[in-house]
């Protein structure tokens, strides 16, 4: 379902709307730095300042992104509410770019956050698919992602799968992290970014070379 938010005034959302709708070539231009996507063939989706900075989940992201998951459909991989995307994009070579910003350590995940609400039938489902992604990485140790305060990037990550694994589509999942958000006190330095996110992936079992 597509989930209408308006125009941000504060955090990553905020600075997200600005960089797709005002600035995009930066984006589009580190994207490209980091793979071998092109920057002049990416065009953004969402959010958009035409559809009131929309986002999608769901089947609607999916639809959004013109995609045919004939192989595995996203509703034998997920339950419904699944992830909402902060952005998505696609390039003209039809490479499928879901996103997610980040402009403060906390938004990676909370201290006091216990995963996943969802009931329990959708949780089986949800720890099904999360395992398979877990297999296919590699990961150490027996954490439960489920349940894990790093839930939010275990679920995008578990969906690149679907993607990229399953349905065999040249999919990227873009990872943004902003500096300087004084307002919501936010990393100024790439090295505080970086021990961050270290820790997340130990903390998660997930290897520094993985397949994903």
């Amino acid at each position: 379902m597509p989930t209408k938010h308006g125009k941000a005034d504060k955090g990553s959302q905020k600075w997200l709307q600005l960089l797709v709708n005002d600035c995009p070539e930066l984006l589009n231009r580190e994207i490209a730095r980091q793979s071998s996507v092109s920057a002049d063939g990416i065009r953004w989706l969402s959010p958009v300042k035409a559809e009131n900075y929309r986002e999608y989940r769901d089947r609607a992201f999916i639809d959004r992104l013109q995609i045919q998951l004939d192989k595995h459909p996203l509703k034998s991989f997920w339950p419904r509410r699944g992830p909402q995307w902060d952005a998505l994009g696609k390039t003209d070579d039809k490479e499928p770019l879901p996103a997610e910003a980040k402009s403060h350590i906390g938004e990676l995940g909370s201290e006091n956050s216990k995963g996943s609400q969802a009931g329990e039938k959708s949780l089986k489902k949800i720890r099904y698919s999360l395992d398979l992604t877990k297999r296919y990485i590699g990961t150490t140790g027996n954490v439960d992602w489920a349940k894990s305060r790093y839930y939010q990037y275990a679920n995008r990550l578990a969906h690149l799968y679907l993607l990229r694994v399953l349905n065999e589509l040249p999919a990227y999942l873009v990872l943004i992290y902003f500096l300087n958000d004084e307002e919501r006190g936010g990393p100024t330095k790439v090295s505080e970014w970086k021990e961050a996110i270290a820790q997340e992936m130990a903390e998660l079992g997930i290897p520094e070379n993985h397949p994903l």
